[in-house]
Formats: structure tokens, C-alpha cells, sequence
């Protein structure tokens, strides 16, 4: 069942180093082109299935990569002008159960992402080792998140999304 959860594993932090920022930062910058190509050709029937049971279906994780690296965005942007934020957690469970989950096409958040990502790229691009240090505190787990921990964490969120669709694909024989 892991594997399927987590089908690149979990996220594991690493100590900075500029080959591992270049490899994140690519991460961010082509997350949009490759979650595009995933749900590539898939009908609204597929679009609605489960990448596991009890899971969230392919339209959810589509929106949830939107609704979750938007808020990662405002986080960045929170850490870079302010000392230490606290920042405000949400139940992404209850999110992907909203109306425009539901209703509105994944190539909203597809075209979203673009633009999302593009912004991103360009602000994470920017720092310095420095600015790398910089957090917010995260008050449901109590603890203080750096930029560094998150440029890390939503590269590899991205991929983690991806790759249980593409699993999902894999497992359906889906073309």
C-alpha cells in the first residue's frame, strides 16, 4: 500500500547545496507541463477514478496541487517579508469536497499551476543561502518550516501527485 501512497517515496530533507537547489527549482518550473501530460487524453469517467481506494480521485489531485501550492506561495512570500510568520493550516481533505473541486474543469488549475509555478520559480530563484533560512511556524505541528524545507517539500509534493496518477495510469493500462 505504501507504494501507492507514496510512489517515490517519501520526502526526505536535504542540506542545502546548489546542485540539489538547481534540481528543486526545475521541479517547480516544469511541475505544470508534467502534471499536464499525465491527465493527457483521460475522459471525464477516468478523471473521476481513485489513484487508490479511499483515496482522492485524479480531478481531486489535480485541483489539491492548485489549492495546496497556492497556499505554499503566500507562505513563501509571508516568509520573505516577515520574521518568522505563523501561518494558517487547512484541512486539505475538506478542501478537494468543495463545489469548485467538483465542478470547475482541471484545466483551470492546470492553467493556474502555469502561472503559479512561473512566479514561484522566479521568487525561489532569487534567494540567497540566506533567505533559504528564513521560516514560518507552522502552529498545528509547532514547528518552524524554512524556505529551504519548503522549496524541498513542494518540489517533491508535485512529483508525489504526479506519479500516483501516472501509477493510476500504469495500473488501468490507460494510453
Amino acid at each position: 500500500m505504501d507504494s501507492i501512497i507514496y510512489p517515490i517515496g517519501e520526502f526526505i530533507e536535504q542540506p542545502f547545496s546548489e546542485q540539489q537547489r538547481r534540481e528543486w527549482l526545475l521541479d517547480i518550473l516544469f511541475l505544470p507541463k508534467i502534471a499536464e501530460a499525465v491527465i493527457q487524453n483521460l475522459d471525464a469517467h477516468q478523471l473521476d477514478m481513485a489513484y487508490r481506494e479511499n483515496g482522492w480521485t485524479v480531478k481531486q489531485v489535480i485541483h489539491h496541487l492548485a489549492d495546496s501550492h497556492m497556499n505554499a506561495f503566500i507562505r513563501t512570500k509571508l516568509a520573505i517579508t516577515e520574521n518568522n510568520p505563523t501561518i494558517k493550516p487547512y484541512d486539505q481533505n475538506t478542501w478537494v469536497e468543495t463545489s469548485d473541486v467538483a465542478n470547475v474543469p482541471i484545466n483551470v488549475s492546470i492553467t493556474l499551476l502555469h502561472a503559479l509555478h512561473l512566479r514561484w520559480h522566479e521568487l525561489f530563484s532569487q534567494f540567497t543561502e540566506t533567505d533559504f533560512n528564513k521560516t514560518v511556524m507552522h502552529p498545528e505541528y509547532n514547528i518552524q518550516m524554512s524556505l529551504w524545507y519548503m522549496l524541498g517539500k513542494y518540489a517533491w509534493h508535485g512529483r508525489h501527485h504526479v506519479a500516483q496518477i501516472q501509477s493510476l495510469r500504469d495500473r488501468m493500462h490507460w494510453q
